[in-house]
């Protein structure tokens, strides 16, 4: 299981006086009924702080967001899809003013997944290892990008193969990854359920190609 806990809403503002936009049913409830803990964090006992900062228009609508400090991983774009997925459902004051950021720091903490067997030298060398895994994802991406439109080299196959393979990126990974966007489904996140299911698609897999189809045209 894993536990999230959000911080309080930090609003920066010329008015430290001004009522602040709140979140119906609340922010840390949002938070934890919505959080799809993310695999590759989740695999390797990654956990920490992103702060997202986002603006907010008089509808409560967010019309701009981004990540002001993350952990690296997969959990600044976790933290940064939850508030994507909180548009439309803030109330907001009439006298708020539309360019005044708003910065949530989101916690995310495991328990009960062995983390307390690994250590911070371990961490902090699975967190080097996502962003340096980075480039090689999109190695893998461009080559069955390629091969889907033909255009491609039979015998680099085994080279991306081997790839994968060093990145972990194997079927227990990739059916992980179908089943969080199916989650997402679930929550109304079509576009995340589909960057997933994309994401399946170009490590070379056929697992999400019905959902692509279903939800994703």
């Amino acid at each position: 299981m894993y536990k999230l806990a959000t911080a309080l809403l930090i609003l920066i503002s010329l008015s430290a006086r001004a009522q602040q936009p709140e979140l119906k049913g609340g922010l840390m409830t949002f938070v934890k009924n919505n959080t799809i803990y993310p695999a590759y964090s989740l695999h390797n006992c990654i956990q920490g702080i992103v702060n997202i900062g986002f603006k907010l228009n008089d509808r409560g609508e967010i019309y701009y967001s981004t990540i002001t400090s993350g952990v690296g991983t997969d959990l600044d774009d976790e933290a940064l899809r939850l508030i994507r997925m909180s548009s439309k459902k803030w109330t907001v004051p009439n006298d708020h003013d539309t360019t005044t950021l708003l910065v949530v720091p989101i916690n995310f903490s495991l328990s009960g997944y062995d983390c307390d067997r690994k250590s911070k030298g371990d961490i902090a060398l699975a967190i080097k290892a996502y962003k340096d895994n980075e480039e090689l994802t999109k190695v893998i991406t461009n080559f069955y990008q390629n091969k889907e439109k033909g255009n491609f080299k039979p015998e680099d196959e085994a080279k991306i193969a081997q790839i994968k393979s060093q990145l972990g990126i194997d079927d227990e990974y990739l059916d992980e990854m179908v089943n969080n966007g199916l989650k997402k489904i679930k929550q109304g996140d079509r576009q995340g359920a589909c960057e997933d299911f994309i994401f399946v698609k170009y490590m070379g897999s056929d697992k999400a190609n019905d959902w692509l189809t279903k939800y994703c045209k």
